[in-house]
């Protein structure tokens, strides 16, 4: 989360940018966009929730904004991703459009909409809920096709403005589309020509030879990437669109698309923001789909709370790299946003600066409207505890905690947070966090340390205790049987939970039940 101090937000930039390129209108588009050519990872999500986070900022400014999520459904299959089911099947559909590709995993139309769905399912769960638009649909009905013929007829622009970046200039008779035979459904045309207006002619690898008007057989034709990115910037009047690092290069995607616009279309380019790859802390570097080898939006959130995702990428500028944890790094993630939080509402003071950024970041990954006052924090970090010595059962956890719940906020937010923190203990958490509480215990003990313990026991049964006056007496007791507070604490925890080292043991023993430890001291 470490940022420079600012007085504003970098949401807050980006909608300034936009009202100022784009001039001070009611209404804005907003777009993101993807090719559902395998799992939409984690590194994916961060293009729809920079456009979202965005979105708020102009909203917060009085704008009403569309947000438009398009699926590129109608591109070819180029290649079968590592973790897909019946990959030898999928191996048959490449060079076909995705849209055509069968879903091997049987739950869905297409290989396309699995992908699709999977997205359309978790983003909601987040608070985002753009209009998707499914390209293959919008191609095969005809409605880019005057579009097709636009482009056509700016051929040579096109090229001149893609040669500029190329070490080899493209070879003569390029043209800005693509074809699928009617045939065999593959894209491997061998010659391709335009006869002017909507006649195409061309030649399969498969041996199919057709000429056809792509106005009256729209399903066969549609637009390169650099000329349909572009083509949909006019045609949308898209006011932003973010971008990838790998688009954002000198004679990119954007670079070149932003000439095509103007000099095509006579449109001015989408202000842009590039944002940069996420790597997963402790489990490899980049994201892969076509590895397989990927962490996906719903992966995380069984770790982190809705907001607290958002907060993720409302808390780090779109242009920095950053890691998203599931190793220790979890439980400082969930303390700063509730510290987050706590400034938000004035509960915790920093610098002027800094609380400009803090609180317009916690507005950012809030979901719904912010109450008035605080809502309960239950800590991440005693969940973990308290999930432990009830055998990870988070009804009782959650049990444990209903006299300080106020209201269906917190109880909801309690639950879900005892559900993240269960998932990390079970799939991430290091050795050294996790614990069980032993039934009884085979430690042996020296006399005087059995003395020790006994004496607590007995001191636990006197009366109820507070976790700072139990911290307090077992130093007494340490003093009067001449054993180090350190040879004492690494006795308790091996009877306790087989283990030197745990959580605060005054505390985590009334967490255990006194009695219940009592019981454990004894039977040594």
């Amino acid at each position: 989360m470490a940022e420079e101090e600012t007085s504003y937000h970098w949401t807050d930039i980006a909608a300034e940018n936009i009202i100022r390129e784009k001039g001070d209108k009611k209404k804005y588009t907003v777009a993101a966009g993807i090719t559902p050519s395998g799992t939409v990872h984690i590194g994916n999500f961060r293009e729809i929730i920079t456009v979202d986070l965005v979105k708020r900022a102009l909203e917060k400014r009085g704008k009403k904004v569309r947000f438009l999520y398009s699926w590129d459904d109608f591109d070819v299959f180029r290649k079968v991703p590592a973790n897909m089911p019946k990959p030898e099947l999928l191996q048959q559909y490449l060079r076909k459009p995705i849209v055509d590709t069968p879903d091997t995993f049987g739950c869905h139309t297409s290989y396309a909409e699995h992908h699709e769905k999977e997205v359309e399912h978790a983003v909601p769960l987040v608070g985002i809920e753009p209009e998707f638009l499914y390209q293959a649909k919008k191609y095969r009905s005809g409605e880019y096709a005057a579009e097709i013929k636009h482009a056509l007829e700016n051929t040579q622009t096109i090229i001149k403005i893609l040669n500029q970046f190329r070490e080899e200039p493209l070879e003569k008779g390029w043209l800005p589309i693509a074809v699928f035979c009617e045939k065999c459904g593959k894209d491997t045309i061998n010659s391709l020509q335009w006869s002017g207006g909507y006649i195409l002619s061309y030649e399969c690898a498969c041996g199919h030879k057709d000429t056809f008007d792509f106005k009256k057989k729209p399903a066969l034709t549609k637009l390169k990437w650099r000329v349909d990115w572009p083509m949909r910037w006019h045609y949308e009047s898209v006011d932003f669109e973010p971008g990838g690092k790998d688009h954002s290069t000198v004679g990119g995607s954007y670079d070149t698309g932003k000439q095509i616009s103007k000099q095509v279309w006579n449109f001015d380019a989408p202000s842009y923001v590039m944002y940069d790859f996420i790597s997963l802390k402790g489990m490899g570097g980049k994201m892969s789909s076509s590895k397989g080898d990927v962490i996906t939006l719903k992966d995380v959130l069984e770790i982190y709370e809705p907001e607290v995702t958002r907060y993720l990428f409302a808390g780090t500028r779109p242009n920095r790299e950053f890691a998203i944890s599931f190793d220790a790094d979890v439980l400082k993630i969930y303390e700063d946003f509730d510290r987050t939080e706590r400034v938000y509402f004035g509960m915790e003071k920093v610098g002027d600066k800094k609380a400009v950024k803090e609180k317009v970041a916690y507005e950012l990954s809030y979901i719904g409207k912010i109450p008035s006052s605080i809502p309960y924090q239950p800590g991440f970090r005693h969940l973990t505890t308290l999930l432990q010595i009830n055998n990870l059962d988070v009804d009782k956890v959650v049990k444990y905690f209903e006299k300080e719940l106020k209201n269906q906020h917190d109880k909801k937010r309690l639950r879900i947070r005892a559900e993240c923190a269960k998932n990390w203990l079970q799939k991430y958490a290091p050795e050294e966090f996790t614990f069980s509480v032993q039934e009884k215990s085979a430690v042996q003990l020296t006399a005087p340390q059995k003395k020790l313990i006994h004496g607590l026991a007995q001191k636990l049964l006197e009366r109820e205790w507070t976790d700072v006056d139990l911290h307090e007496e077992m130093y007494v007791l340490c003093k009067n049987h001449a054993i180090s507070p350190q040879e004492f604490f690494k006795a308790a925890y091996k009877i306790l939970i087989n283990k030197e080292k745990g959580p605060r043991l005054a505390a985590f023993i009334l967490e255990i039940g006194r009695k219940n430890v009592a019981k454990l001291f004894k039977g040594v």
